[in-house]
Parts: C-alpha cells; structure tokens; sequence
C-alpha cells in the first residue's frame, strides 16, 4: 500500500514538472480592459440590480460579446452606450439620465416613500382621534345592572 502511494505521489510531482503559466484568457488585454469598463454601466436586463461585468446570464455573456465585437470593430464607448439604448432603452443604463421617460426610475423610490409616509400619519392621526368614548350614565347602570344579576354568576 505504502509503495502504491508513493508511486502514485511521484507521478503528480513528476506532471508538476511540466506545468506552465496558463495563457492569458483573452489575446488583447486592453480590449478586454474596456470592454469590462463599458460592461459596468451596463444594467443586465435579466438580473435584478446587477451590471453586465457581474453577470453570468446568457443574455449578459452575449452583450459582453457584442461590446467586444463592436470595439473590435472601432467603434467608440459612446457609441456602443447609444447602440445599447437605441435597443434596449434607457434602462440598460445603470445610472440613466434624468428626462421624462426615465423621472419614475428616478424619483419613483421617493414619490412611493412619501406616500408611505403619508399613509402612515394619515392612520396614526385617525386612531388618536378614535379614542374611546366614556360610558353614559345610562350605560353604567346598565353595565352594573348586568354584573349584579343572579344569572352572569354561574
């Protein structure tokens, strides 16, 4: 046993000999470089929240490509931001701009907040003002009438 495991180590230090370093994944750094650059304002269209550069969905790997494709090809970041958004809409973007399609994206959180809040005062002020009535005389007497009959003491 000793001797099959000793052989068995000598093989995997004698397949580290021949190693090397492993080939850099993309043959142009520098495009990969901007093409991860322009990735991280993209918004991934499947993913909630999530930038293109971070997702792993098909839809994000094929983006990433066509940015690729299309810096290869000599187009400027600007102009692979307005492909993307003549496609996409603006939503692709991950800070959009401020214009009227986009004001729910911007201020929507915010408009939903003071509702909230609204609502919230709205409901604590109508059940302060609902404050239990005291009793009339009448109604006393009634209550104790109730509590000293013969019957509610079983």
């Amino acid at each position: 046993m000793r001797k099959l495991l000793a052989l068995l180590f000598g093989l995997i230090l004698a397949g580290s000999v021949l190693a090397k370093e492993a080939p850099p994944a993309v043959p142009d750094p520098a495009l990969e470089k901007r093409t991860m650059a322009l990735a991280e304002e993209l918004r991934c269209l499947v993913c909630q929240n999530q930038t293109i550069a971070d997702s792993h969905a098909e839809l994000a790997i094929d983006l990433k490509n066509q940015i690729r494709e299309k810096l290869k090809a000599g187009m400027s970041e600007e102009q692979i931001r307005q492909y993307m958004v003549a496609r996409y809409g603006d939503f692709v973007l991950y800070n959009p701009p401020v214009k009227a399609t986009t004001v729910p994206l911007w201020f929507g959180p915010f408009a939903l907040l003071v509702a909230a809040l609204a609502g919230l005062f709205y409901y604590l002020r109508r059940r302060r003002s609902a404050a239990p009535q005291p009793l009339s005389e009448a109604e006393q007497a009634r209550v104790q009438a109730l509590l000293d009959s013969p019957e509610e003491r079983r």
